[in-house]
């Protein structure tokens, strides 16, 4: 269930990931008549949100969430819904509704029952989430460490901050399995050889990445280009 493309530059890369992210959309509206979606952010989504907000679909049947968001506000420049606000939902696109991950509480420990409310009104199992990965192998906001949140239950998990790392709300694991098809991104040479890694077996906990990689719920589908953002 899981499938690895490659490509030779960015452009090629971003403009499959969005073809294939409308088509999972299209497939959606056509089968339900709406359509729910997760994103993440980073840098990738800055080129690949410009393509899909331009893309003719009935986006007012379409909800937009967040695998996971800092505990910022939506107007700091580290906002994962400032992000998707400001590059996916305008255009066509502004007629979306979107579900954020960050509530008016001072942290997140505070705004997690909050959060699982505001989830539980999208419709799920989501149709698709789109993901980045980091370096460590980390997907969302499950870092590497003793995977402790490897059994969190609901759908939203409140993330402490560490060291430089800011506090955050994350889709559980549970979440994130939940839906019917994971676009996962890697850019450059370091992140190729985390995801190398990754693919041989190992504890999760190692590489959160392996959540999706190892496993036969939901079919994966793995975009590398060579260059680094």
């Amino acid at each position: 269930m899981l499938e690895l493309r490659v490509f030779s530059s960015l452009e090629d890369c971003v403009q499959k990931v969005a073809d294939d992210i409308r088509a999972c959309i299209d497939s959606a509206l056509n089968e339900y008549g709406c359509a729910s979606f997760a994103v993440s952010g980073g840098r990738t989504p800055e080129h690949i949100f410009p393509i899909l907000a331009n893309m003719d679909l009935p986006w007012n049947q379409v909800s937009i969430t967040l695998a996971d968001e800092r505990w910022v506000d939506p107007l700091h420049p580290d906002s994962n819904e400032g992000l998707t606000r400001r590059l996916l939902m305008q255009g066509p696109a502004a007629a979306a509704h979107f579900v954020g991950l960050k509530t008016a509480a001072d942290n997140p420990f505070d705004g997690q029952e909050e959060c699982e409310t505001a989830l539980a009104s999208l419709n799920w199992p989501l149709d698709g989430i789109f993901l980045g990965m980091g370096e460590d192998g980390h997907i969302a906001s499950l870092f590497p460490s003793g995977a402790d949140w490897l059994d969190a239950q609901g759908r939203a998990l409140d993330v402490a901050a560490s060291g430089g790392r800011q506090a955050r709300m994350s889709l559980t694991p549970k979440a994130l399995l939940d839906c019917g098809h994971i676009f996962l991104v890697i850019s450059g040479p370091q992140k190729r050889a985390t995801f190398d890694a990754a693919m041989q077996a190992g504890s999760i906990g190692e590489f959160p990445v392996r959540l999706i990689l190892h496993q036969d719920q939901v079919p994966v589908t793995v975009y590398a280009f060579d260059e680094t953002l």
